[in-house]
């Protein structure tokens, strides 16, 4: 019988350790260090990861709503936190947390400096972002005027951060455009903080940022998937190690006679005699439906085992009909034997979406080298 008895998540602090020490190693003693443990930490275990994180020496932590941010400091995390997407609605609960928003635009701005007067705030710290390409979140260079109106005779806030997001900086084919998002950005840090009469911490630099362009790193750079395992190019994957292990069990095999059918809507038929094994997870658990019909395989015994007929709910059918195994064998979904980003390209997706898909039923199981 295997160890696990269920759908188990397993998350491997001694490989978040090592993740974080070689991109430490890419970047400067003096460059602080934001790791981003939004979405439960890319699916894993946000409280567990952002403890080990603050043991290892991170400098910031980076949510995406102030409710993340809630979570954490209710778990005893005691670092900065950047909250990426707050809304009007959080504000007051995100200055009761002593988190930090990032401010992205005119209506924004002008909201939480009514709020954090409201709350007799003084100096609360705010991160302003300006969108250099990207076009999702952010200021325009053009704003910085407006900014400095708004902020230089209020003392309830203070600008202690600037930052921008590279687009496309694992593309070596967009290198023209990230450079000038990195140039851009530098302008627009210069002429605010020349206004200001003081340099607020700038950060530009994501995972594959940090890898290259060097350069760019400023004061601070923010990692999220290379912390779990993933640097968005092979060679890179090579030198980390996957955090999360995807595992389950075989609950019934069945034997198939030829023209039989599997699954809802008769998806699979059967050319000949063929085993099957049903394993208890599916798109209820963050394996959707694009997986199904043989775009994906798991591991029984090391063995590819790919996924036949639809994904169900809560499970999925296996054909393995060459593969010697038994009901209650362990099965590897994914992991360092069989990487995530391997996984997710049989449903033309990334690593990113499998991991923060996985749904909060599935185990959580933390383990340490």
């Amino acid at each position: 019988m295997n160890k696990i008895g269920e759908t188990t998540l397993e998350i491997n602090l001694s490989a978040l350790a090592h993740n974080y020490r070689f991109l430490r190693s890419k970047i400067a003693p003096s460059t602080k260090f934001l790791a981003v443990v939004k979405a439960f930490a890319y699916g894993s275990d946000m409280v567990a990861i952002a403890q080990k994180m603050q043991s290892l020496g991170a400098d910031y932590f980076a949510v995406a709503y102030a409710r993340e941010g809630i979570l954490l400091r209710e778990a005893g995390i005691t670092k900065p936190i950047l909250v990426l997407h707050p809304l009007p609605i959080n504000f007051e609960e995100i200055i009761d947390h002593h988190l930090e928003p990032n401010i992205y635009s005119p209506k924004i701005l002008k909201a939480f400096i009514e709020t954090a007067k409201k709350k007799g705030q003084v100096k609360y710290p705010i991160h302003l972002k300006f969108n250099t390409g990207l076009n999702r979140l952010g200021f325009w260079e053009n704003d910085v005027d407006f900014i400095f109106e708004q902020v230089v005779d209020v003392p309830e806030v203070k600008i202690i951060s600037l930052f921008s997001h590279l687009a496309a900086s694992e593309d070596p084919n967009e290198r023209g455009f990230s450079e000038n998002q990195v140039n851009t950005f530098k302008k627009i840090a210069e002429a605010l903080s020349q206004k200001l009469g003081y340099r607020p911490i700038r950060h530009m630099l994501n995972t594959s940022g940090i890898l290259n362009y060097p350069d760019a790193q400023f004061e601070m750079v923010r990692s999220g998937i290379g912390l779990y395992g993933y640097g968005n190019h092979k060679e890179v994957d090579a030198q980390l190690r996957p955090v999360a292990t995807l595992k389950t069990i075989i609950s019934q095999i069945h034997q198939i006679e030829p023209n039989e059918t599997v699954g809802y809507n008769r998806a699979f038929k059967s050319d000949g005699y063929r085993k099957t094994a049903t394993l208890p997870l599916g798109h209820a658990d963050g394996i959707g439906r694009p997986y199904g019909n043989g775009k994906a395989h798991v591991l029984i015994h090391g063995k590819k085992a790919p996924i036949i007929g639809n994904v169900c709910m809560d499970m999925i059918m296996v054909d393995v009909t060459d593969i010697d195994c038994r009901e209650g064998d362990e099965v590897l979904v994914f992991g360092p034997q069989k990487s995530a980003e391997e996984f997710a390209s049989g449903a033309k997706t990334i690593s990113y979406e499998i991991l923060t898909a996985l749904s909060q039923r599935v185990k959580r199981l933390i383990v340490e080298d």
